[in-house]
């Protein structure tokens, strides 16, 4: 089936109902066991955007990296932002979702008058005016931009860890469910760059007790995301 390519509309009509500044967010690293969940923030004006943009998660590994620099230079402006394996054990995924976002929306050049949010839950909140759109990341070219440049730059992020802990296959997964990444917690356990919130640790018995419960309801997160999210 023929990908069909982002479009502007949700933007237009953001922008006729007074919004200037629209901002396109999209996450990267909900479902991993390892390495910082990452919001990328995206503006991109109406401009025509380059051949191939989407959603992050249709492209090939080679396209993607190839996209990503020329996104770069073409966007009016970007920004990522991250939350540690630590604030995602502290807060919950809810919480440093928006941790990520704000620091995302903060570090960029300008001030956004209005959010289009990949997905149906608005993890954000005030003081922003946002949007959500399920599947933003495939329809609204700014969301699209952003997926592609957060994807890109948490990857290179998990690739350098995977140089100093090589057993792990970080280059390979991103610090994502794998058998490789599997069999490394299993024999040497999790690094300082680990949720140590998330339901994997339950299976490990050697390495139970490091496991941190969460109180409330989003102890039961990490689970969810593993099961939902095996590669991107």
């Amino acid at each position: 089936m023929p990908i069909v390519p982002p479009t502007h509309s949700v933007e237009r009509s953001l922008r006729r109902a007074g919004a200037k500044v629209v901002v396109g967010l999209d996450e990267v690293g909900r479902g991993a066991w390892a390495g910082p969940v990452t919001v990328g923030a995206a503006v991109t004006g109406l401009r025509r955007p380059p051949e191939g943009l989407t959603d992050s998660k249709l492209l090939t590994e080679l396209r993607r990296r190839a996209l990503a620099p020329v996104l770069a230079d073409w966007v009016t402006a970007y920004a990522l932002g991250h939350a540690s394996p630590q604030e995602c054990d502290e807060l919950g995924m809810t919480a440093a979702l928006r941790l990520a976002a704000v620091r995302a929306l903060e570090a960029l050049p300008v001030e956004p008058d209005a959010v289009i949010l990949d997905g149906k839950h608005d993890y954000l909140g005030g003081p922003w005016r946002v949007r959500t759109v399920i599947k933003g990341d495939q329809s609204c070219i700014c969301v699209s931009a952003a997926s592609v440049l957060a994807k890109v730059h948490r990857d290179g992020m998990m690739a350098e860890l995977g140089e100093q802990y090589s057993a792990y296959g970080f280059a390979d997964n991103a610090g994502y469910p794998s058998p490789v990444h599997r069999a490394a917690l299993e024999e040497f356990g999790p690094t300082e760059h680990h949720r140590l919130s998330w339901a994997y640790l339950d299976a490990l018995p050697k390495w139970r007790h490091l496991k941190r419960i969460r109180p409330g309801l989003e102890a039961a997160e990490g689970s969810a995301d593993e099961q939902l999210t095996l590669g991107f």
